[in-house]
């Protein structure tokens, strides 16, 4: 499987390297690091991400999630590819993350 970054979640993860880089540039490196390991690491597994409970709830299970606190990987698997979508970060309102975005568009 190959992994691919959507340009939504290379926006968000510099987004977050950026706001972490503020206060302390070696942390950022550090979790910059972490994120790209755990998002790579989906090829070998890609199933190992559980289902998004709140488009679960809607009945729309073909969205994985990984879980780096406070940041919600969320990928898709389409074929023999890993798509990584977005990050978004767990303390906020998942729903309306994904309604803004979705007007935006």
């Amino acid at each position: 499987m190959k992994v691919r970054w959507t340009r939504e979640s290379l926006i968000r993860l510099r987004e977050v390297n950026s706001y972490i880089s503020k206060d302390n540039p070696q942390a950022a490196e550090k979790f910059l690091d972490k994120i790209i390991n755990l998002a790579e690491s989906i090829k070998e597994n890609p199933e190992k991400g559980r289902i998004v409970p709140e488009l679960d709830f809607h009945n729309i299970n073909n969205y994985r999630e990984l879980i780096i606190t406070p940041w919600r990987i969320i990928y898709r698997i389409e074929e023999q590819k890993v798509y990584i979508l977005s990050m978004i970060d767990s303390r906020r309102n998942f729903e309306d993350i994904i309604l803004k975005r979705l007007m935006r568009n």
